[in-house]
This record gives C-alpha cells, sequence and structure tokens, in this order.
C-alpha cells in the first residue's frame, strides 16, 4: 500500500473522474453493487463469521458484537437501500439558481461533490456499502477505515464497491480502504486532499479525532435519546414506543435512554414499566416513577446524560412539558427526542421547542436513519448546527459551484454611465 499522503492524492484524483462521469454511469455503478452484494453473499457471510469468532474470543462487549454481526437480512436491507440510490436522478450539476446579470451573460449555481472523505466508524461492517454507495451517488471519494474487530469483513465489501466502479469503467481508487491507527494519524494531516472527516462511534472517538486534524469533523458525540411522556399519552401507544425505542436495536445511537415521564401519566406507568421489563430492559428510575414501578433500580445522576448502548433504560419523573424539554436540553445530546401525546398543542410545542438534529411526535426515536428518512443510506447522524444535521445523506455530501457564461464580457463594461446589470432571476434549467 502506498504511503497516505500518496493514497489521499490518488484518491483525489480518482474523485474528480468519477464526479466529471456521465450520471448514467454512476447509476449503474450502484446497480451493479446491488447485485454484487447477492453474487458475493456467501463469501462476504464468510468474512464476517471469522470476525466474530475472533471478537468473540476477544470478548468485545456484546453492544459491539452485534453492531459487527453481518446478516442475510442486512444484506438484503443495504442493497435494497443501494437500489434506491441507483433511482435517484443524479444530483451533480442540478440547478439551484439561474441568473441574468446582462443580456448574454449567464450566472448558474449549481450542485457539486464535496471531494474527499475519510470516513473512521467502529463495528458496524454494513456502514462500508452505506458509505460506500452515497459516495458513489454523490461522485465523491471516500477513504474508509473501520476498526479491527471488522477487518475480514471490511476487505471484502470494499472490495466490492471497488469492483462496482470498475464494472462501468469508473475509477476504483475513488473508493480505498486503510487499516490501523498509524495510517489514521498520518491521514488527518492531508487537509490539502482530504476535505471532510465523518468519524462513527463513540464520544470519544469524535473528540479525539476533532482535535487532531485541520481537516472539518461532522459527527456526533452522543446518541442519548429521549422519549417524553405526557399526561395526555395514551398508555398503549406510551408502551409500544417505549418498547420499540429501547428494544428494537439498543446498540443503535438512535434507540430511546432516557423516558421522561408526567406525573399525571404515573398511574399507568406500571403497565408500561411491566411491558419493558418483559422485554429484558433493567429500569433506573427516580423515586417517584420507582414507587410504581417494578424491580426499578434507583437512578443516579450520571444516568441522565448515559448512552447505554444496551437494555438499560433511565425513567425520570417531570412536572409537564417545559420540565422534560429543559430536561433535554440539559442531559441530552441533541441527537433525536420524542413526545407521545394526545395534546395537540404538546405535540406542537414539543416540535418547535426542542432543539435536536430530530424531533418526532408519538413515533419512536428509532426512526431516525437514513434509510428510513428515505435518503437510501447515511454516512452517519450529525448534531452539528453547520453544513448538515441529523442523518446525513447525498445532499449532505453535497456542496456548490457558480459557473459563468458569457460572450466576451469584461468586467470594465460595468459601472457609473456605463452598462448596467440587469440581474433577472431565470427559472433553473432542469
Amino acid at each position: 500500500m502506498p504511503g497516505m499522503p500518496e493514497l489521499a492524492r490518488s484518491v483525489r484524483e480518482a474523485q474528480r473522474r468519477l464526479g466529471a462521469a456521465e450520471g448514467a454511469r454512476r447509476s449503474a455503478s450502484l446497480t451493479r453493487l446491488a447485485a454484487l452484494l447477492d453474487e458475493h453473499k456467501a463469501a462476504l457471510l464468510d468474512a464476517n463469521r471469522e470476525d466474530m469468532v475472533a471478537a468473540e474470543k476477544g470478548n468485545l462487549a456484546p453492544p459491539l458484537l452485534r453492531r459487527l454481526e453481518l446478516t442475510e437480512a442486512k444484506l438484503q436491507t443495504l442493497a435494497e437501500g443501494v437500489s434506491q440510490l441507483a433511482r435517484w436522478p443524479d444530483p451533480i450539476g442540478k440547478e439551484l439558481r439561474r441568473t441574468e446579470l446582462d443580456s448574454g451573460l449567464v450566472l448558474r449555481k449549481v450542485q457539486s461533490p464535496l471531494g474527499v472523505l475519510l470516513i473512521i466508524f467502529e463495528s458496524r461492517p454494513d456502514a462500508v456499502i452505506q458509505i460506500g454507495s452515497l459516495a458513489m451517488r454523490s461522485g465523491n471519494g471516500v477513504i474508509l477505515k473501520g476498526g479491527a474487530e471488522a477487518t475480514q469483513s471490511n476487505r471484502a465489501l470494499v472490495d466490492c464497491l471497488r469492483e462496482a466502479l470498475a464494472d462501468e469503467g469508473l475509477p476504483a481508487d475513488a473508493v480505498r480502504g486503510v487499516e490501523g491507527r498509524e495510517p489514521v494519524a498520518e491521514l488527518l494531516q492531508q487537509d490539502d486532499d482530504i476535505d471532510l472527516v465523518i468519524p462513527r462511534g463513540s464520544g470519544r472517538l469524535v473528540r479525539s479525532i476533532q482535535s487532531s486534524t485541520r481537516i472539518p469533523v461532522l459527527g456526533h458525540a452522543e446518541g442519548i435519546c429521549h422519549l417524553y411522556v405526557d399526561g395526555s399519552a395514551d398508555p398503549a401507544m406510551a408502551r409500544r414506543l417505549a418498547v420499540d425505542g429501547k428494544c428494537d436495536y439498543p446498540a443503535a445511537c438512535n434507540a430511546t435512554e432516557t423516558l421522561l415521564v408526567h406525573r399525571a401519566f404515573l398511574p399507568h406507568l406500571t403497565s408500561l414499566g411491566r411491558a419493558l421489563t418483559a422485554a429484558g430492559v433493567e429500569l433506573r428510575a427516580d423515586d417517584d416513577a420507582r414507587a410504581v414501578l417494578e424491580d426499578a433500580r434507583p437512578a443516579a445522576e450520571e444516568d441522565w446524560s448515559t448512552e447505554y448502548g444496551a437494555p438499560i433504560l433511565a425513567v425520570r419523573t417531570v412536572a409537564g412539558l417545559d420540565d422534560a424539554i429543559e430536561h433535554i436540553h440539559r442531559y441530552g445530546s441533541a441527537h433525536t427526542d420524542a413526545v407521545v401525546a394526545e395534546d395537540e398543542q404538546v405535540r406542537r410545542r414539543f416540535l418547535r421547542e426542542v432543539d435536536s438534529a430530530s424531533v418526532f411526535a408519538n413515533a419512536s426515536t428509532r426512526f431516525a436513519d437514513g434509510f428510513r428518512y428515505g435518503l437510501g443510506a447515511e454516512v452517519g447522524i450529525s448534531t452539528s448546527r453547520i453544513h448538515a444535521r441529523g442523518p446525513v445523506g447525498v445532499d449532505g455530501l453535497l456542496t456548490s459551484r457558480w459557473l459563468l457564461e458569457g460572450q466576451g464580457q469584461v468586467a470594465g463594461d460595468y459601472g457609473s454611465g456605463k452598462r448596467s446589470f440587469t440581474h433577472r432571476t431565470l427559472p433553473p434549467d432542469d
């Protein structure tokens, strides 16, 4: 493998060719990728089994072990997301704005790839395909650094991405995989050729990356997600949303970590708690909630700011909506927060006032996902307020360029006593 400066430069050069290619060829490469996931299914599952065996021997933490596993169902979901992206109109070159500066002098603002992405992620090999397919659709180059626990899986999946590009005559080097810590440290210094770093993993990982590079970093530190159960909530709906938010995939960053319960709902909390306990959830609750919950442990202050990534749920009693919003803003991570309420005013206020990347009413926090949003997939979820927020799909990987076409005009033609600009807005050319 070349040195990291050379590798970053090769991805930059390949990205420029990929971004300049016809959109139909990028679409064809995505269609080919979806087919390859099925053609190579047995080899991909074999590679993942090698990683799983090694991880179990190494006592990998259960939440990370669940994220590591690659199944036929996951491969099918990945293929569906890739096929969805293949059917999308090509976003590169799409006109966002067209302005006539003067007769025969037209300025256009068009969509453009960001450039080269460095993605650092832990444990989840399915992220390779999610990220790679979004990069292919948006014409970006991507360098993928996965966790050591998924080495065999990541290699096999990166090979699928490169094969899909090569089969359609596109530069395979637009996708590269790297392994080990030393390459990452070196890549984080390649700010001439890498445009954006996206870390997917623990808060510690994100903060470490942010402090180690001049390259812009997009990511989220934690996924401390809340479900606020209002006094007006339908008890059956509240049970369904709480169980799904916590139990559908406890290791995910969009799993519910804290249940906030209006005092008026406490008479219904016993049955909700039983449903969670029956699903294998450990409850850690404040005194008021413990009075009606069976087998709940006392909650400590740190429970309100903990991302468990496991079947553990913190439960806190609140006086009302204002109290719930204050708790979310104090302890939450601005990832995803939800309310269950029949009162329309409560729902509207929650949606308007909670300052998080995704805010839901009467829906599980587990919906915060690029595939479920119809984005095809996601390169990550951003809690930043700059550039992109929430699940980052194709739109979050695009920037813009200005294209000006004239007929020999020069700036000196314009000014006092000379020609004037018309600055006439024209409809974008679809």
